[in-house]
């Protein structure tokens, strides 16, 4: 029997660039965005989460861009987190797709919606 429970990125069965660099993750559970929270804050390695939800027909449309653009950061990490698979360590996020940019272990921007030049932007100024 196949699986038809896929999560995270695999889970939304769009059509999405490899990730060359093999830093673009998906959140799976709470205990997985947990883990991921704190190689952010120990690493202090620059990183982006996109908080989304496989409903959402605006963070399907900026979902491909977000992957294409891990190619184009390699120095960040991308973090993509279903509000649905992860719902305890996501009940703050209020709007999808939200996104929250990281640099030496703390939250220092956030940015709502999508817009393909706005996500640049803002990654060009954290990397």
């Amino acid at each position: 029997m196949e699986d038809q429970s896929k999560k995270g990125i695999e889970g939304t069965s769009l059509d999405l660039a490899s990730n060359r660099h093999g830093n673009l993750v998906s959140a799976s559970s709470d205990e997985n965005l947990k883990d991921i929270f704190h190689q952010i804050r120990t690493s202090k390695k620059p990183a982006v989460i996109n908080y989304g939800a496989s409903w959402c027909h605006v963070c399907s449309q900026i979902l491909p861009t977000f992957c294409q653009l891990s190619s184009k950061f390699p120095k960040l990490s991308f973090i993509y987190a279903d509000i649905d698979e992860c719902p305890d360590t996501t009940q703050h996020i209020r709007y999808t797709p939200t996104f929250h940019f990281y640099r030496d272990g703390e939250r220092v921007d956030e940015m709502f919606g999508a817009g393909e030049e706005r996500l640049h932007d803002r990654l060009w100024l954290q990397s």
